[in-house]
């Protein structure tokens, strides 16, 4: 199994940045799909971002040109945000799929198996 750990989350000002990381272990993520989503206590949990195992990325329309999403070789995904406003408060949680299925819903709850615990950030 792969297990997700996040970091990263904080308060900040709107209009400033933040980086988001998400530390996995138990396999390497080489062939598999990444994503990151939000979840409020009032809405559904969604996907802002996923990076899919042929090097595609996808990002929801509300954070398009301000978020990026990355991995490096050291099994550790990462969220930049940019131009953060109060609407992306939300609990940010990292999640992996392997193989070519999740290709199709990238930005879906239902195409990831493993999830990390999620980093609050709070823009304000």
């Amino acid at each position: 199994d792969v297990q997700l750990v996040e970091s990263g989350g904080g308060s900040v000002q709107p209009g400033r940045s933040l980086r988001l990381s998400c530390a996995a272990s138990g396999d390497t993520l080489n062939q598999y799909c990444i994503g990151w989503f939000r979840q409020t206590p009032d809405k559904e949990r969604e996907g802002v971002a996923a990076l899919v195992s042929d090097g595609n990325t996808h990002f929801a329309d509300s954070v398009q040109g301000r978020f990026a999403i990355s991995k490096d070789n050291r099994n550790t995904l990462y969220l930049q945000m940019a131009s953060l406003q109060p609407e992306d408060t939300a609990m940010y949680i990292c999640a992996a799929q392997p193989g070519i299925m999740c290709r199709l819903g990238p930005l879906r709850t239902i195409a990831y198996t493993y999830w990390g615990q999620g980093t609050q950030v709070t823009v304000s």
